[in-house]
């Protein structure tokens, strides 16, 4: 019994982990919208808006990578299972 609800705490966690993927699309997505507005405003910037919106969205993808990889450890390795 034990065993079936630290296996249930564990896929209910990794569910919870994978919504940190909605968080890295949205902002993704707008700082893409955001930099089209820029280098529409100012054709000569097109340089500097795009290296700044490719480390952005780097580091943006970073969160759902994190939430994508806990969400494996939970379901795959299960840490918790050793512990009972």
């Amino acid at each position: 019994m034990e065993r079936a609800i630290v296996l249930a705490g564990s896929a209910i966690g990794a569910g919870l982990a994978m919504i940190a993927g909605i968080g890295p699309g949205i902002g993704e997505g707008y700082a893409a919208g955001k930099a089209c507005e820029a280098i529409g405003r100012q054709p000569e910037s097109q340089g500097k808006v795009t290296s700044t919106l490719i480390l952005g969205c780097a580091l943006a993808e970073t969160t759902g990578l994190y939430g994508f990889v806990v969400a494996l450890i939970l379901m795959f390795v299960n840490p918790f299972i050793g512990k009972l």
